[in-house]
């Protein structure tokens, strides 16, 4: 087996302990090469900002998150998400990253029509799909769990995003349009390796972390690499299989656990654990 690609630090593995600033600088002192922010996060340290400290320490962005969130109760609520979009592409332009992940939403309020949301979906990423592309911010639909379906993302597996990428007139060696693979979500998945070879190029991020068992929180208790039961390696040689090369970014939620220590040993045993088992 390859040794993994660089590390990439998601900015929610620390966000109970760093703003922004904290984990560029964070980053460069650890000498990891990646950084994925959050919008949150983006937001209160201000896109220039950002960009001009990551341009100078010399970071790549690998995503930007999030996008998404389309599915609403009336028109306006769907106008409002694709307008919020919009300006996600545009603060992702502005940080040169390699992707917007788009997180792309759950059932409206009281709703029930579970294919309606997922058909909202799709029509929210055609609204913005041409906007993308002029910004040249490729769009990585990152399949949830389906433990999320109601609430979070409709869009539950491999196979669902690359429906919807087809739909759009996405082809298998297209960058603007594809999706992010996230261990977490996707490991239980039986067609996983069949979907991915599917993706192609389309695979256009790659997230790790680990599920625990048991798990305590089904949002925040994710796992450090190796602590807990998903075969990591495996899914990665799936995504190199079909092309990707890019960064392995770390993004674990940990309300009780890795948010409550300090950031600084949180990297390490990323780094760590990057190098020994993913």
């Amino acid at each position: 087996m390859t040794k993994p690609g660089p590390l990439s630090l998601n900015t929610a593995t620390v966000k109970e302990q760093w703003s922004l600033q904290q984990c560029i600088e964070g980053c460069a002192r650890h000498g990891i090469t990646g950084i994925s922010p959050w919008r949150d996060k983006l937001a209160e340290y201000t896109t220039a900002k950002a960009a001009k400290h990551i341009r100078e320490v010399g970071l790549t962005v690998t995503g930007l998150c999030r996008g998404g969130m389309f599915p609403a109760a009336d028109a306006a609520g769907r106008q409002a998400a694709i307008e919020d979009n919009k300006r996600a592409i545009d603060d992702a332009a502005a940080l040169n990253a390699q992707c917007l992940v788009l997180v792309v939403g759950g059932m409206p309020s009281g709703s029930r029509d579970l294919a309606g949301a997922r058909q909202q979906v799709q029509d929210g990423i055609a609204a913005v799909l041409e906007h993308a592309r002029a910004a040249n911010v490729p769009l990585a639909i990152e399949p949830l769990h389906p433990m999320y379906a109601a609430d979070r993302a409709c869009v539950n597996t491999v196979a669902q995003a690359l429906d919807i990428c087809d739909a759009l007139g996405s082809g298998a060696n297209d960058r603007h349009l594809g999706v992010a693979v996230d261990v977490y979500h996707v490991w239980w998945d039986p067609n996983l390796a069949a979907q991915i070879r599917r993706a192609n190029k389309r695979v256009l991020a790659f997230h790790v972390c680990d599920w625990l068992v048991p798990t305590t929180d089904l949002l925040l208790d994710r796992g450090m690499m190796g602590d807990g039961v998903i075969d990591i390696p495996a899914i990665r040689a799936m995504v190199e299989g079909v092309g990707y090369d890019g960064f392995c970014e770390v993004e674990i939620m940990s309300a009780n656990n890795w948010w409550k220590q300090d950031a600084d040993a949180v990297l390490k045993t990323c780094i760590e654990r990057h190098a020994t088992v993913v």
